[in-house]
């Protein structure tokens, strides 16, 4: 089996579960996926083996498609010689060109979502109703399921990663903390850096540990944001070890992206600070405790947009430190700091 998700690391985990049941009836998987999400589909139970090549439809910066370009997929599932290929996508992306450069391949049988008329190209045209905002992760198991591939008995379809992760509490301590990952791959999903670092001070005021994560060109963002109060982890952990940061927390604040869904994997509870440009119902976390935080019927509805069309970017912005770490407080079972006493300093302040 070849399935392919062509997309970041975010995409690729939600497209976990549908692997599982493919890999629950096949010999080997091989997982296709872009140069963005090769580390996440390294992390999923199933895979077998990972191809990475960057498709100019679905890439956010696309180069041009060139003749060498696409010989070199077909290249690549020539020699892993798939019976079949199962091609997940989003609702806004077409399935057919993949399906055509996998013919090109000699790829026997293909299966894909396709409103459009796929002609030859597909042997399984699965349709859905893409006007219901159905979970991503759903929308990826409904085309395993019509392609003939279901869960294994004892799987409950949530998102999930192999065990065990890396050690990592020489880095972050016991387990118990909180996780703030301020970082997003699109500016029009981002929470402003100094409302991030209000929350990591009121948190650590009210006694929480605060572990801030990033990656290697976050790390300016990681270190204005944990200032003097939270740890900063800026570019110092691998997608494993981040994944083990985050299994220990007992919440993580962040924005809709990838580390989104790597929390999700790991089943933390997460504070959802979400941008609707696309619909939470398709991309929230899945299936573990969450709080959206964001105006959800805000201007920029729909848009997705990568950069806010919205003066102000109200729909984030609109959100208080004092929410988010309300919002913490409650889900990790903390109660909530009372306000100091006139005439009274509280512990930690100055």
């Amino acid at each position: 089996m070849l399935v392919a998700r062509l997309d970041n690391a975010g995409d690729v985990l939600l497209a976990g579960p549908a692997i599982r049941a493919v890999a629950a009836g096949a010999r080997r998987v091989t997982l296709l996926t872009g140069p963005n999400g090769g580390a996440a589909a390294q992390l999923l139970p199933g895979v077998d083996s990972v191809l990475e090549w960057r498709a100019p439809w679905i890439d956010p910066e696309p180069r041009p498609l060139t003749r060498a370009h696409a010989e070199r997929l077909v290249a690549m599932v020539e020699r892993a010689a798939p019976d079949t290929a199962l091609i997940l996508t989003s609702f806004h992306q077409s399935s057919l060109p993949l399906a055509l450069l996998l013919r090109l391949a000699g790829t026997p049988c293909v299966a894909a979502i396709s409103e459009d008329y796929p002609g030859s190209l597909l042997d399984v045209r699965h349709l859905v109703d893409e006007a219901a905002d159905v979970p991503e992760t759903v929308r990826m198991l409904g085309l395993a399921r019509a392609a003939g591939f279901e869960l294994p008995p004892g799987d409950d379809g949530a998102l999930a990663v192999r065990r065990p992760l890396p050690s990592v509490g020489h880095l972050t301590g016991p387990p118990g903390y909180v996780v703030v990952h301020p970082g997003t791959s699109a500016p029009a999903r981002a929470w402003p850096p100094e409302l991030h670092a209000r929350t990591v001070r009121d948190l650590t005021l009210a006694g929480l540990r605060v572990v801030v994560t990033g990656d290697s060109g976050e790390q300016a963002l990681t270190a204005r944001v944990a200032g003097a109060h939270g740890l900063d982890l800026g570019g110092v952990t691998s997608l494993p070890e981040l994944a083990a940061v985050l299994a220990g927390a007992s919440v993580v604040v962040v924005a809709n992206t990838g580390p989104a869904h790597l929390a999700a994997a790991t089943g933390t509870p997460v504070v959802s600070l979400f941008a609707p440009v696309v619909p939470a119902g398709r991309w929230a976390p899945y299936r573990v405790p969450v709080v959206l935080l964001g105006d959800q019927n805000a201007p920029c509805r729909g848009t997705r947009a990568r950069v806010c069309p919205v003066p102000g970017h109200p729909c984030l912005s609109s959100v208080t430190p004092e929410q988010v770490a309300g919002t913490v407080l409650r889900l990790a079972g903390v109660p909530p700091v009372p306000p100091p006493r006139p005439g009274v300093v509280a512990k930690g302040a100055t």
